[in-house]
């Protein structure tokens, strides 16, 4: 394995995260010190000891280019030999580099073998993206009851796409009877944690009085928070509601929108 050397770069926290084995959580906490060569160390003794996520941890630097040169075949390596050893979160990676053919051929079938089969191993990410796979057929044969399944046990790991999507499949009766209520209290979830995608659906319940009383209050609010996140269609709902409400009201809105504060995504009980 080639030596890594450069520094520490912003973001390692987010990318490497986790729940992991012994040496692999060193070699994590190691990489956010920003001893990027001590990690990798760390990441090596953990694949030689039986760990396969070593392996998947060295590729995800090479992928990214922390440490090292973005090397995209080297990390695809690094993911196959991490896969002969089943890891969930390189069959995951690994899958989507099937998906979209990048440095390997594209291939749907081998794509949903592999995401799938971290799916089953409880990987939250897996399960989301298997899901994906049943929602649109691609090699698999289209399941939409499948794919909501794995979006449920995504989301009890608190996946906030996994939360959003099984929120779009109660809204539209896609997968599961239609359930407004039930999709407002999905989008209610990430939400409250700050997702520009469930801030902007919760907004438009609100404005139409969807699975929950309408209150153009809260919808401009929530499509005010929406926007500020970059959600150039909750800007134009705001707009939209500012026409409809009188002084009072939008002063009110602006409030709320103001004091507003997000909230982790609570664990499932």
């Amino acid at each position: 394995m080639r030596v890594f050397r450069g520094v520490f770069a912003a973001g390692i926290y987010l990318c490497f995260h986790g729940i992991a084995a012994a040496d692999v959580a060193k070699g994590i906490d190691t990489l956010e010190a920003g001893d990027v060569a001590g990690a990798v160390a760390e990441f090596q003794a953990a694949y030689a000891a039986g760990d396969a996520d070593g392996a998947f941890y060295i590729g995800r630097l090479f992928e990214m280019g922390l440490g090292t040169e973005k090397d995209l075949g080297r990390a695809t390596e690094l993911y196959a030999a991490a896969v002969s050893k089943d890891s969930a979160l390189a069959q995951n990676r690994l899958g989507l580099m099937y998906l979209n053919g990048e440095t390997v051929l594209q291939d749907y079938e081998r794509a949903a073998e592999l995401i799938c089969a971290a799916a089953d191993q409880g990987d939250p990410n897996g399960q989301f993206n298997c899901g994906l796979m049943y929602a649109e057929g691609r090699g698999v044969t289209q399941e939409k009851p499948r794919a909501v399944s794995y979006w449920k046990e995504a989301a009890e790991a608190r996946h906030v796409a996994a939360i959003n999507y099984l929120g779009l499949a109660y809204q539209a009766g896609d997968g599961l009877e239609q359930d407004p209520v039930a999709a407002f209290e999905q989008f209610s979830a990430t939400a409250a944690a700050g997702n520009p995608m469930g801030l902007f659906e919760v907004a438009k319940a609100y404005a139409g009085g969807v699975g929950v009383a309408r209150d153009l209050v809260r919808a401009h609010g929530y499509a005010n928070l929406a926007a500020s996140r970059g959600m150039q269609e909750a800007r134009v709902l705001r707009d939209a509601l500012t026409q409809q409400m009188d002084e009072a009201d939008l002063s009110q809105a602006q409030g709320f929108a103001r004091d507003w504060a997000a909230v982790e995504i609570a664990q499932p009980e």
